[in-house]
């Protein structure tokens, strides 16, 4: 184990949507005004918020299985329109997160966002969450041509932030965005606190360790992080 003052990092790097910011109520009411307008009863927050970090697709068609095609895109359409215009009315930081970024920077740690998010829904998010001008880097999904689980995002970001690949600790609750920091090189945390349902099976992803709060990752870096919340690489 590290000693309890070495910080082997230089950069953090989180994932947004439910690793950063809890912003599946806002999806969430975006996704139940849709059905209201083609007269659907919406689907309880429980069965849609683990559901979140799958992005508007998964979103809209856990609500309308059926659509296909056009008819899909046009519901996608107006579900991203209606996201957009409600942003920031219930999204919040996850407990815990604003101490440890200020934590990171009262250190001089660089910390910054990786999203497969649009960046016409970051840009905005992240300025009203009073973050756009503290982040060392904001890739979102249309950023550059690859998004995860491509490494190329991650790489991206470590160019912005200055540092290089084995200096950075990405941090998200999607299976792509371990993915992803393994194949560039980094350090990975899984945010079990995040947006992660039934069906999937984190402790396979084979992240370098896993989360139940915000404050962990501070525990992370300082190298005390308990033996049951780390993983034994194979």
């Amino acid at each position: 184990m590290r000693a309890a003052l070495e910080i082997p990092y230089r950069t953090v790097l989180f994932d947004l949507d439910g690793t950063l910011a809890d912003t599946a109520p806002d999806l969430y009411a975006a996704q139940a005004l849709l059905s209201r307008e083609h007269g659907l009863e919406p689907m309880p927050f429980e069965a849609v918020r683990d559901h979140v970090s799958h992005g508007s697709t998964a979103l809209v068609k856990l609500a309308f299985p059926e659509a296909e095609g056009e008819r899909f895109e046009q519901l996608r359409a107006r579900f991203l329109a209606i996201y957009a215009e409600n942003l920031f009315l219930d999204t919040t930081l996850f407990p815990g997160m604003e101490s440890l970024l200020a934590w990171l920077e009262s250190r001089g740690l660089k910390w910054g966002v990786v999203t497969n998010k649009p960046a016409f829904l970051t840009d905005p998010l992240m300025e009203s969450l009073g973050l756009a001008h503290r982040a060392a880097c904001l890739v979102s999904g249309d950023t550059i041509t690859q998004r995860k689980p491509h490494p190329a995002p991650m790489l991206h970001a470590c160019e912005l932030a200055g540092c290089r690949p084995a200096e950075c600790l990405y941090v998200g609750d999607a299976e792509r965005d371990i993915q992803a920091g393994h194949a560039a090189g980094m350090s990975t945390l899984i945010a079990l606190y995040g947006y992660i349902d039934g069906t999937q099976h984190p402790d396979q992803w084979g992240a370098d360790g896993m989360i139940h709060e915000p404050r962990e990752i501070l525990d992370w870096i300082l190298g005390t992080l308990e033996p049951v919340r780390r993983v034994e690489n194979t």
